[in-house]
């Protein structure tokens, strides 16, 4: 009987460990967002272990992934936060994960068809690449060592190009060579080494940080209803939704079962809708499924959801310390502009790649069409104005390609 104990305690603290990993690999990209967007990183550590424990309860916590924070929603709530402020950016943030239920209870009425139907990838493909496009500006003035929007100069162009490019460069250098576990946490990686550059050129106080309290509640807030910003980010869930599916794909093809029948697609869907509405319930930023973290379990094997649970824990138990927010403040912006860089960039490439896979000929006029007037629309500042509402930038292009791709004739090689 004893020894059945020790077993146990053993086997916990094995799980707890490997929990621990998980949150470890996750943890680079997961405060990025909110750094980037104004928002509290202890918050987005908070809704991410709440999203992921919602999610876990949704599907019966039967599938091993982590949910944290989501970068295709970085524009929106940038433009969000300085033109409505955080509280009426967190009504949209809350319809989006809406919307995820919405297209869960679709799935679930009428099967993935539906979704193949109203949003295959000649509609989400093209959002995508404008999600990634549209953030270039933020991540080039920000290696520049400028704010995002370029208006005012935090460190001196010369210092701040070594740092964002050495920053750029180690990430790189992690992606490409890194074996194991390193090679799946190349944003981290990239922030270690940029930081530790940074403090060679004395760009990094700790005053901060030891001013701060161990123990102190995340800044959390309440959404505040407002149509405009609800109209403006609502069409912008329609990309990261779809990639949900992708990433559900992936992890069954990690565990060798198919989450796509048990629990199904609309529980998944459904459980990162409610993690994303409940992370606006707090001002977080919205949750989605990490691919990090899938590599991860596929590199350890580890398959039991369990550990996702402790990696859950954990990202609540840092959000209630003082210092991890007040350390994380200490970041300069220049590391944070060369991981950048790289990151838009390679949103904008998963878009390119959508179609690639789905071989989509572009000397159909059909296709061609749709693609050109969504980045062009998407990325040339067009815009529809309805009273005080404006649609434009990532909401724009993501309705326009919706309808498009209803409205337009198929070609008869393609119906075919």
């Amino acid at each position: 009987m004893q020894q059945s104990t020790d077993l146990e305690k053993q086997s916990m603290l094995h799980t707890a460990i490997l929990g621990a990993q998980m949150l470890f690999v996750a943890f680079g990209a997961l405060v990025l967002v909110p750094i980037l967007t104004g928002l509290d990183p202890n918050v987005a550590l908070f809704t991410a272990g709440i999203g992921t424990l919602v999610f876990q309860v949704v599907t019966k916590r039967q599938v091993p992934i982590f949910l944290a924070s989501s970068f295709a929603f970085i524009a929106p709530i940038i433009y969000g936060v300085q033109t409505w402020g955080i509280p009426a950016t967190m009504s949209g943030l809350f319809a989006a994960g809406m919307l995820y239920m919405v297209l869960s209870a679709m799935i679930k009425w009428r099967g993935r068809g539906i979704v193949d139907r109203y949003l295959p990838p000649i509609v989400v493909g093209p959002v995508i690449i404008v999600i990634g496009l549209t953030l270039a500006p933020v991540g080039i003035n920000m290696a520049l060592g400028k704010t995002g929007d370029g208006s005012a100069v935090l460190v001196a162009h010369n210092t701040a190009l070594i740092i964002s490019m050495v920053t750029l460069l180690a990430t790189m250098l992690t992606t490409v060579f890194a074996k194991g576990l390193f090679k799946l946490i190349p944003i981290l990686m990239g922030i270690v080494v940029g930081y530790i550059i940074s403090m060679f050129y004395g760009l990094v106080n700790f005053d901060g940080v030891a001013n701060a309290a161990w123990f102190a509640l995340p800044k959390f807030t309440t959404p505040e209803f407002n149509l405009e910003a609800i109209l403006f980010i609502l069409p912008i869930a329609i990309a990261p939704a779809i990639e949900h599916i992708g990433d559900i794909s992936a992890i069954s093809g990690v565990t060798g079962k198919d989450f796509m029948k048990k629990p199904g697609l609309h529980r998944t869907l459904l459980g990162d809708g409610l993690a994303t509405s409940t992370a606006a319930l707090f001002g977080g930023p919205p949750n989605t499924t990490y691919s990090e973290v899938t590599g991860a379990v596929a590199l350890t094997k580890s398959f039991n959801p369990v550990i996702m649970t402790w990696a859950a824990v954990f990202a609540i138990f840092l959000s209630f310390s003082g210092k991890t927010g007040a350390l994380l403040a200490t970041i300069p912006t220049p590391v944070m502009g060369g991981i950048m860089t790289l990151m838009f960039g390679a949103i904008a490439a998963v878009g390119m790649n959508t179609l690639v896979r789905a071989r989509l000929d572009l000397s159909q006029s059909r296709n061609m069409i749709i693609i050109a007037l969504v980045l062009v629309f998407g990325l040339g500042g067009m815009q529809f104005g309805l009273g005080e509402f404006t649609l434009k930038g990532i909401g724009l292009s993501a309705v326009l390609a919706i309808i498009l791709n209803i409205v337009l004739p198929r070609e008869k090689t393609e119906q075919a």
